[in-house]
């Protein structure tokens, strides 16, 4: 319909030419340039199809202007394009005026991809060169089939020429079904389509999903813009072109729409952890976690212990009855580590009475630190904390389900909030009604093995199908495994953030940081961070070779396959 209704278009102004001719009046021809030709400019406000049809003039820019969309670009630029008033839209390259095509000297929209396997793959980062090398001489690559979308396969081919590896295309929509029925296949995928079940693998050492990215230095982008097709094109042209395709954006991945959280197991700053903070310094803890924790948006700290005014000095062991408190000055270590948002489900957060509780959340108030899971009183612990960044709306919800003396929030005292799941349900789908992620932590059952208890799975899972995106366990002081439990990612627990569990168990002395990314609204999965205890204060980034071993127990345990 669009060809013919140009057809006609284009008849009329012959007519009206030869019209014009015979009575000796000149008209500018179509093909000839009003300007000598400019680089490309930022889309601005597309034209409506009123201000069109306003033009009093038939001018060589009047004129619809002939593209060719190039149908291998990213399908939500085909999809935001649309039909845009202002382009006619031929079938092919010979036949427009200007291409919007990823073979350009003068690009306008830059995409991201990320190099992706399946969940449980042990591999963090390959080189470029090996990457590079995989492609040309099917040199030994840690995967041995290469799938993505059409763009970025010739964008590569332009740069490294016809792949001898097994590489090959395959629409977006397919590439995570293709590598989890596969063996060894990995892919590359658009960075806004990542989804929890894909494990980003860097290029040496740059990853789309962290704050540091540089798109400058990342070889997996793809450069859009217009090509000339058979004549000089004009700046006004351009900018016509420009106007009508403004509604796609200059980047899928743009950093003002991310969003990190790292999420954390326990911490309680007393006993041992306490007397190695005395002897080494009060920051001693955060010498290797402390840069990674800052960067992130959002760092959560389930923090079990009050502080409290009175609180003794520490000892390198404590009574059985485990009554449990913190000096103030240890506040220091979670500025140091650029606490966010403050965890109130612990065991022991009523330790030393109400008086400390008070004290500890004025201290939290002062500090600017939003907190949930406790309060001043129930109605207070009851409500879930709301945060907006970058656009992205998260809400952090939690609860004690241990037996209720654990949990002292009522009407009138303070405390930690005990789990009462049915309203914890109607508040997730409440928040889910209101567009935000739910993260929500419990503090639970203490299992010193990697596999929880039935009523634990249980529970996590009530929460999951109420719609929680993320449900991770804070009472943790090992590493549990995870699941992906219809659109939850549940990780039933994660291990010690700052507490002196080193030698209890076999695996006491280990633990994961969970970072979480989020995108223009949309939940993309995490990285596992793993590190190690050789003291009583300090979890230390791990080696490769203990975090290979440690990721391998985790998905053995969380009965993942590659």
């Amino acid at each position: 319909m669009k060809r013919a209704r140009t057809f006609s278009f284009y008849s009329i102004v012959i007519i009206l030419s030869l019209v014009l001719s015979a009575c000796g009046i000149a008209l500018v021809q179509p093909n000839t340039p009003t300007s000598t030709p400019l680089p490309i400019t930022a889309p601005s406000q597309v034209p409506t199809a009123t201000e069109i049809a306003a033009i009093p003039e038939l001018t060589p820019t009047s004129l619809p202007l002939l593209v060719w969309i190039d149908p291998r670009l990213p399908g939500e630029i085909l999809d935001t394009i649309g039909d845009a008033l202002s382009l006619v839209r031929v079938t092919s390259k010979e036949k427009a005026l200007l291409s919007l095509t990823i073979e350009t000297e003068k690009p306008i929209i830059s995409w991201a991809y990320a190099l992706a396997a399946p969940f449980a793959t042990i591999t963090d980062d390959v080189s470029v060169e090996s990457l590079i090398a995989f492609w040309q001489t099917n040199a030994d690559f840690p995967a041995r089939v290469l799938v993505m979308p059409p763009a970025i396969f010739d964008s590569l081919k332009a740069r490294y020429g016809n792949p001898m590896g097994d590489v090959h295309p395959l629409a977006e929509d397919n590439l995570l079904n293709y590598c989890q029925t596969h063996q060894n296949a990995w892919a590359i995928v658009p960075f806004e389509k990542l989804e929890p079940q894909w494990k980003v693998i860097s290029l040496d050492g740059i990853s789309p999903i962290r704050k540091d990215f540089v798109a400058e230095s990342y070889p997996l982008m793809v450069q859009i813009g217009w090509d000339e097709s058979y004549r000089t094109v004009t700046e006004t042209e351009y900018q016509l072109a420009n106007d009508a395709i403004s509604s796609v954006p200059a980047s899928n991945r743009q950093a003002d729409k991310l969003t990190t959280v790292v999420l954390t197991g326990v911490t309680a700053m007393t006993r041992a952890t306490a007397k190695e903070m005395e002897l080494y310094g009060v920051l001693s803890p955060a010498a290797s976690i402390g840069e990674l924790m800052r960067e992130a948006d959002i760092a959560h700290v389930s923090n079990e212990v009050p502080f409290a005014s009175d609180c003794p000095a520490p000892q390198w062991q404590q009574a059985v009855d485990l009554v449990f408190c913190s000096n103030d000055e240890y506040i220091e270590l979670m500025r140091e580590i650029g606490t966010d948002v403050v965890e109130l489900t612990g065991d022991h957060f009523s330790d030393y009475g109400p008086e400390a509780m008070v004290h500890t959340l004025e201290m939290y108030d002062a500090e600017g630190w939003p907190y949930y899971g406790g309060g001043i009183d129930i109605e207070e612990a009851k409500q879930p904390l709301k945060i907006t960044h970058n656009g992205n709306k998260i809400a952090f919800l939690g609860c004690n389900a241990k037996a209720p003396g654990y949990a002292t929030a009522s009407e009138t005292n303070p405390g930690a909030l005990h789990c009462d799941l049915d309203e914890m349900v109607n508040t997730i789908q409440s928040l889910k009604d209101e567009g935000y992620q739910v993260i929500f932590t419990f503090q639970h059952e203490e299992i010193y093995r990697w596999q929880p208890t039935e009523d634990l799975i249980a529970d996590f899972r009530i929460v999951s199908d109420a719609g929680a995106t993320i449900v991770s366990g804070s009472q943790a002081h090992q590493p549990h495994m995870l699941e992906f439990y219809g659109d939850s990612l549940i990780h039933y627990g994660l291990g010690n953030l700052f507490f002196d569990q080193l030698g209890w168990f076999e695996d006491t002395n280990k633990a994961f940081l969970d970072r979480h990314v989020f995108y223009d609204g949309k939940y993309l999965g995490v990285e596992l961070i793993t590190v190690q205890f050789f003291n009583w204060s300090t979890p230390t980034l791990m080696t490769p070779e203990a975090r290979a071993a440690m990721l391998e127990r985790l998905f053995a345990e969380s009965g993942l396959t590659q």
